[in-house]
């Protein structure tokens, strides 16, 4: 089990308002390789995995995940809170604005839907592994 203290590790603090940004840094939550994906892949890979260490391990770095989309949520509604109309209307961000308001809806920075479609889990641990390693590999 966990201890929950209801705090960012590292609080994210942002002052001003960047709808561009948060265009981009959406991704991270929602896309091909970001952090929604990477909780649900480990977190369902575990459970063909055959050792209990590896096992662990995989809910381990699941559940780690899931506070890297914490971290990302709390970063994108900083930079999105008290937006004017104008920055709305001039920015990237007016699209997702549009369906989702200030709202944190997972899709990536062309507004595609998260989808465990982008995710694999063979049942192999050694192909789910290195599938594993080459998503956490990638950096937007």
């Amino acid at each position: 089990m966990w201890t929950y203290e209801k705090k960012l590790e590292y609080p994210v603090k942002i002052k001003t308002a960047n709808p561009n940004m948060a265009k981009l840094i959406i991704s991270q939550l929602g896309g091909p390789d970001g952090e929604m994906g990477a909780a649900t892949r480990y977190l369902s890979q575990r459970y063909s995995a055959p050792w209990a260490q590896v096992k662990g391990t995989l809910t381990d770095i699941g559940t780690e995940e899931m506070g890297h989309a914490e971290m990302i949520c709390a970063i994108i509604h900083q930079l999105t809170r008290n937006l004017t109309p104008e920055q709305i209307k001039n920015s990237s961000f007016a699209a997702y604005y549009t369906d989702h308001t200030t709202g944190l809806y997972p899709v990536d920075a062309n507004g595609v839907p998260f989808s465990a479609s982008t995710l694999q889990s063979t049942g192999d641990t050694v192909t789910d592994l290195n599938e594993d390693l080459a998503a956490d590999g990638t950096t937007a």
